[in-house]
């Protein structure tokens, strides 16, 4: 029996007609070459962003439901898309939406999670001999309503299919070739990671880093697939293999910067209650102190704006503070002195943390608001670039 491959194709990598077909090429090629192909796509360029600003337009708070509806629509599009080009390179291929490719989720739009997957439909048509497009970033509940996986989904639909399916392999394709010590658009010294385990990558996709989206990390780490995060296109070889490690080295491996986060302080409410609150506005808590009188950390790449004043009116005494973070990655970070070193090379940059958290993983850092990439080159300058560093 032909192995079964599983590749994801990002919004860069479809944003344009031309570069879709030259996708189609590329998936043509591996498929006579004797693979048994399944290829998830995200939607074409910016329209997801353009699906939600007009809908926006319309409503400045869209129901949630409404906004998944319309947004699965992008990746509908290109999954369509794409199945006619490469229908014109003399192949047959079919595309499925995620409903239809029996990813069951949760009841939470705009952030659902992947609860089963049951991919009796692809099974059926890769033994017809067909190439399978599916529509990433969505599935459906169990009370039949279309939902999305939140931002960087896609990667969470292959890696989901790759487990349901026993594929060979999951490679994730993107306009760039792998995983780096840091955003090398930002520090320009960031070296490509060949290796990663999956526990480090999780961290990593977890404190912000865009190559690979957590939850899809953590899918492949319980079902064992091993993920190949390549650039679309690139013959050099180059690339990040994501996959159980002989052992996870110790020191800082990785910096990365967010952005979009809040530093919140709340009074007269649990961290418990806190957590589906600020999940069900499309926010992600990234550390917290604390029972009552809590101090937390939000990822809020996902809330609108609107959506951050419901939450900060939802919990009593909250009160939520626009901000950026810089998150050291690695392995026994506590035993190595990262945090009290990191923190005196912030405060001499002038970028004096407003609050921390760390453990043995991840040291996380909360700067002013727009210096997250002044915090991220001080902290890879330290740590990954001085050739006796001890970290």
């Amino acid at each position: 029996m032909k192995p079964i491959i599983v590749q994801k194709y990002g919004g860069s990598s479809v944003a344009t007609v031309e570069r879709l077909r030259e996708v189609a090429r590329l998936v043509a090629e591996r498929h006579r070459a004797g693979n048994r192909l399944v290829v998830v796509v995200s939607a074409m360029g910016k329209t997801t962003d353009s699906l939600i600003a007009q809908a926006r337009e319309v409503a400045p708070q869209p129901p949630r439901r409404e906004l998944d509806m319309l947004v699965t629509a992008g990746e509908r599009i290109s999954m369509a898309l794409l199945s006619m080009a490469i229908h014109e390179l003399g192949l047959t291929a079919i595309s499925f939406t995620g409903s239809q490719s029996g990813i069951i989720t949760d009841e939470s739009h705009q952030n659902a999670r992947v609860l089963e997957v049951k991919p009796n439909r692809l099974f059926e048509e890769l033994d017809r001999g067909r190439i399978v497009i599916v529509a990433g970033f969505q599935g459906v509940s169990r009370s039949r309503e279309i939902t999305t996986l939140g931002r960087g989904g896609s990667d969470t639909t292959a890696v989901a299919l790759a487990a349901a399916l026993g594929a060979e392999a999951c490679e994730i394709y993107s306009d760039v070739d792998g995983v780096y010590t840091a955003d090398p658009n930002v520090a320009p010294q960031a070296k490509l990671l060949a290796e990663l385990g999956y526990v480090t990558m999780q961290a990593m996709a977890g404190a912000g880093a865009k190559v690979l989206n957590a939850d899809a990390v953590e899918f492949a780490r319980k079902a064992g697939i091993v993920i190949h995060a390549r650039k679309t296109n690139d013959s050099s070889a180059r690339e990040t293999r994501v996959a159980e490690p002989a052992r996870e080295p110790a020191g800082v491996v990785a910096v990365v910067g967010a952005q979009a986060v809040s530093l919140g302080r709340c009074d007269g409410a649990t961290a418990a209650a806190m957590v589906p609150l600020i999940r069900n506005c499309g926010g992600r808590i990234v550390a917290m102190h604390g029972d009552e009188k809590a101090t937390f950390i939000i990822d809020r790449t996902g809330i609108a704006g609107s959506s951050h004043v419901t939450l900060e009116k939802s919990i009593p005494g909250c009160a939520l503070t626009d901000a950026a973070m810089v998150t050291l990655v690695g392995n026994a970070l506590l035993a190595r002195d990262t945090v009290p070193r990191a923190v005196a090379a912030l405060v001499a940059a002038g970028l004096a943390p407003l609050a921390t958290a760390a453990n043995d993983l991840t040291s996380s850092f909360v700067v002013t608001s727009g210096r997250s990439q002044d915090a991220v080159r001080v902290l890879h300058a330290l740590f990954l670039e001085t050739p006796a560093t001890v970290a």
